[in-house]
């Protein structure tokens, strides 16, 4: 009981120092496409699973997003396929989804197209696209800036346990790792 209290105050902290006062919310719902044309229903789709979600609603947050492809993916959808004893294996589903708001959706699907052809395929299952209006995830989301992409870590109901925004650095992507773990832990 010590340690899901400990955890839980730890997580509780961090976030209250980033000043992200949407978590413990539902994230909102959202349809969005993959590059193999299939629709998937957040927070709807996740299956039971946590959830890393990084949003960009801007040609330079999507720019900042790629920045965390590569590292994003070593750490949480790589599977090794020999493993050491040391390894840490996470279960969570993991999203980039560049959104097309405004005067930006008519160039939706020859984005789309272009990225089908230059994003490796090892990371074409993880990219959606978002086509649609910004203003209830501008509001429930608490964006403040649309030159950063945000990133959400969802419990398996949808909640949001932690978030973070802005540039790739060493220090968020352990933030982001330790509230993973630490949440995937209090089950």
């Amino acid at each position: 009981m010590k340690k899901v209290l400990f955890s839980s105050l730890i997580i509780f902290l961090i976030n209250i120092n980033n000043g992200k006062a949407q978590v413990g919310l539902q994230f909102p719902t959202m349809e969005a496409e993959t590059l193999t044309n299939e629709f998937v229903n957040l927070p709807t789709d996740i299956g039971g699973k946590y959830s890393l979600v990084g949003l960009a609603f801007s040609k330079k947050a999507e720019d900042y997003l790629k920045g965390w492809f590569e590292p994003v993916y070593n750490q949480f959808i790589y599977k090794n396929p020999n493993p050491g004893p040391f390894d840490f294996s996470f279960d969570v589903n993991t999203y980039f989804v560049p959104m097309f708001t405004g005067a930006k959706r008519p160039a939706y699907k020859k984005v789309m197209n272009k990225l089908k052809k230059t994003i490796d395929k090892r990371m074409q299952p993880n990219i959606l696209f978002y086509k649609g209006t910004l203003k209830e995830y501008k509001e429930a989301l608490n964006f403040d800036g649309k030159d950063l992409p945000y990133f959400y870590v969802l419990d398996p109901e949808g909640k949001i346990v932690y978030t973070t925004s802005g540039r790739f650095t060493q220090r968020k992507m352990q933030e982001i790792t330790d509230a993973v773990r630490s949440a995937m832990e209090l089950e």
